[in-house]
């Protein structure tokens, strides 16, 4: 993969995780990032050992993806991308959804973030999925702007009553 940034090149890469015990590795680390993203729309923590669940029923699904930005060293705590299946309850259309999103505040505004997304999109295009979904609150703004500056589209909106 090509660094869009040459900030990133001097700074970090990025990496697919091939191998399942090297997710469940990073699987303490993805619920917490998990936690932080949810923590504005979930009144409860995400029950312990969800990522490791996740992994033991969908890691050999073709639209579970997992990549690390690391630094040179090998440290991979710069950020994380990981997709898996998102099914459609009433089509039973299946796509990959980006489930979690995270770059570490000290590696902001360097690239991360885009080529993390880029590998994941690669890595699904090698597997012959051409769509990549993602979701955003409905005030997210810099999100949604990011993402359409990204190449993804709106096509639906989800409503919630509470």
């Amino acid at each position: 993969m090509k660094d869009r940034d040459p900030g990133l090149a001097r700074s970090g890469r990025i990496r697919r995780i091939e191998d399942l015990q090297s997710a469940l590795d990073l699987a303490p680390a993805l619920e917490a990032y998990a936690a932080q993203a949810t923590a504005e729309f979930r009144d409860v923590p995400l029950p312990e050992g969800t990522c490791r669940r996740f992994f033991a029923r969908s890691f050999s699904e073709p639209e579970t993806v997992l990549v690390v930005a690391e630094t040179a060293a090998g440290k991979s705590d710069l950020g994380v991308c990981l997709t898996g299946p998102f099914e459609d309850p009433l089509t039973a259309g299946r796509l990959p959804m980006v489930l979690i999103m995270f770059v570490s505040p000290s590696a902001r505004h360097r690239g991360f973030a885009r080529a993390l997304v880029e590998e994941v999109s690669n890595t699904l295009v090698e597997r012959g999925i051409k769509s990549l979904s993602a979701r955003a609150g409905h005030n997210d703004d810099a999100l949604i702007s990011m993402g359409e500056r990204w190449g993804f589209v709106r096509q639906w909106e989800m409503m919630v009553r509470e």
